[in-house]
């Protein structure tokens, strides 16, 4: 699934997490990513026809429209591949783990404060008025701490769910209207990475993938991928994207 990104604090137990499709502690994320997973497996249209893909390897073709009909093909997406290859989306999640970052520091700095505070503390008498201020003073900032880290975990998991929601409604357009051009009646969500022998999760995860053998004709990754980099691609080069998008690096 999209690639992995974690920061994680070095006190209270402290987590801002980037591992958008399914990390702990974002549970928020994880129900956008099972309605995703949902809403991808069917998309209705019409139009259907491959032709070979540049630099895709053996038996990686690539779509090409072709006249209206009914619509009776069937396509495969693997949504997980789009994600991680979307350039404006990983920008996004970038720049959100340089802001985890610096919100991070400071919560840093203001721990310090508290522990330095705290250790002045134990310089005054019990019950004396000093000793009274500061300790109102520590306890205030505890809570202020706590209060402010909760707000900002929480800020950061909404952000990090809009960009996915953003970049998988990109995801179900441009599939219905790939679908619409070729013919394709249901589009079912698949993953294309192979399975990891040395991971037991991934094992298992593996041997319950709903479709056991895709031919390559009938994967629209490729072409997904590339209408929804078109305008990125271009924005950087100054010119229109590449005639092809590599499917796979290991």
């Amino acid at each position: 699934m999209v690639g992995r990104s974690r920061c994680l604090n070095t006190y209270e137990n402290i987590e801002f997490s980037l591992n958008p499709l399914g990390s702990e502690g974002v549970r928020l994320v994880k129900r956008y990513a099972l309605v995703f997973a949902m809403a991808v497996m069917a998309a209705p249209s019409s139009g259907f026809l491959f032709a070979q893909a540049p630099a895709q390897g053996p038996g990686r073709q690539q779509a090409q429209p072709q006249s209206s009909g009914v619509a009776v093909h069937a396509a495969v997406l693997d949504v997980g591949y789009v994600f991680k290859n979307h350039i404006r989306f990983k920008g996004a999640m970038d720049k959100m783990k340089d802001e985890v970052m610096a919100a991070e520091n400071g919560l840093k700095a203001e721990r310090d404060r508290i522990t330095t505070m705290m250790e002045q503390l134990k310089g005054y008498n019990v019950g004396t008025p000093e000793y009274k201020k500061l300790e109102a003073e520590v306890a205030k900032a505890q809570g202020d701490f706590n209060v402010n880290t909760q707000l900002q975990k929480k800020d950061f998991m909404e952000k990090e769910a809009q960009s996915y929601l953003q970049v998988y409604t990109e995801i179900e357009k441009a599939v219905a209207q790939f679908a619409r051009e070729h013919q394709i009646a249901v589009v079912h969500r698949f993953e294309g990475d192979p399975i990891d022998t040395t991971d037991r999760n991934n094992i298992l995860r593996g041997i319950t993938k709903p479709i056991l053998y895709v031919d390559p004709s009938i994967d629209i990754t490729p072409d997904i991928t590339k209408m929804l980099n078109a305008s990125a691609v271009a924005d950087q080069s100054g010119r229109a994207s590449p005639a092809g998008q590599q499917r796979r690096t290991q």
